[in-house]
């Protein structure tokens, strides 16, 4: 049997409005009226439901992720999937229920969907065009970004040192003697692939290495098939050009390079050593396995939730995290 804040409310002697200030921990009761009603409350095994609890407390204790990206997979991805188990997972420690939605097309139906389920804050994973952020502020529910970023000032942002992580790339392929490198680039509007490819640039720079255009492919997706065609369809030229490694600033588009090359007999990595980006699960799975740089996402997707927790709370002197810190993975790629 359920029971109702007036049947406690009768049973206690007071009125139901009483009974949720003691529920929502709002306003003044006295300690004698406030443990008589919680007494009860246990007594009764009394749980609120969901729409008690928002005419309360004003919150409907619903979060909601919105996933924007381009082309599929979305929330399988191995990449995002982690973010949104991370999330999923610190939400319901919390006592948050969750809802997703994905949108390839980066429309405003998504936001709306979330503002009729009346969330009371957003998690936004992935790149965003501009006119999506500035419908989603106008509501003034706040958001989390999550490997993502924009120029609006104050939105917080939970992301990695991409920048840095491609340093480290350069760094560990010509510790070891590599002064050909082929790149494989996956989307320049995507912040991650940019700075990625950005900071192998520098460090190239840095130590004079030449690095022409012509050893860079853009990639229109970020996908394993993707990775495979390019590096099919460029075979000749990547011969020609004598290339003894390969960087692609993501695991799929390593992994499906590195499948073609394993079909065309090429020995990794004593002819070509191999470098991704993420250290997806697959890339411990392929063999060879796979030098990467590890993204913390677990980290990301817990990181993302505790801080809209606090923007919700609207607790004081919240400030955005620092990035996180990309590690490399050294695998059977790069090792001879």
């Amino acid at each position: 049997m359920e029971h109702t804040i007036k049947e406690i409310a009768l049973r206690a002697g007071v009125s139901k409005s009483t009974v949720s200030r003691v529920i929502s921990g709002k306003g003044y009761t006295s300690l004698e009226v406030r443990n008589r009603v919680l007494q009860l409350i246990e007594e009764l095994q009394y749980k609120p439901n969901a729409v008690a609890r928002a005419m309360v407390s004003q919150r409907t204790h619903n979060i909601g992720v919105l996933i924007y990206r381009r082309h599929h997979p979305i929330a399988s991805h191995p990449f995002y999937g982690k973010i949104l188990d991370a999330i999923l997972m610190t939400a319901a420690s919390m006592n948050y229920s969750v809802f997703v939605t994905t949108d390839h097309e980066m429309s405003l139906r998504s936001a709306d969907f979330m503002m009729e389920k009346r969330v009371d804050g957003l998690i936004l994973i992935s790149r965003l065009q501009q006119n999506v952020i500035d419908y989603i502020a106008n509501f003034g529910v706040p958001y989390v970004m999550v490997n993502g970023s924009t120029d609006v000032d104050g939105v917080m942002h939970i992301v990695n040192q991409d920048e840095e992580g491609g340093r480290m790339v350069a760094e560990h392929l010509t510790d070891r003697g590599h002064r050909h490198i082929f790149v494989i680039a996956g989307p320049q509007t995507h912040r991650s692939h940019n700075l990625r490819l950005k900071g192998f640039k520098n460090h190239l720079r840095e130590l004079e290495i030449p690095f022409p255009a012509s050893s860079i492919l853009q990639a229109s997706t970020s996908t394993f098939g993707e990775g495979y065609e390019l590096m099919r369809a460029h075979w000749e030229e990547f011969r020609a050009g004598g290339f003894t490694s390969l960087f692609a600033t993501n695991d799929m588009i390593a992994l499906g390079a590195m499948k073609f090359m394993l079909e065309q007999a090429v020995r990794i990595p004593e002819q070509v050593a191999v470098v991704g980006f993420d250290d997806i699960d697959f890339a411990t799975m392929f063999s060879p396995s796979l030098t990467t740089i590890r993204v913390n996402t677990e980290e990301m997707g817990t990181q993302a939730f505790s801080l809209l927790d606090k923007l919700i709370r609207q607790e004081a002197n919240i400030e955005n995290p620092q990035q996180l810190v990309p590690k490399l993975i050294i695998r059977q790629s790069t090792q001879i």
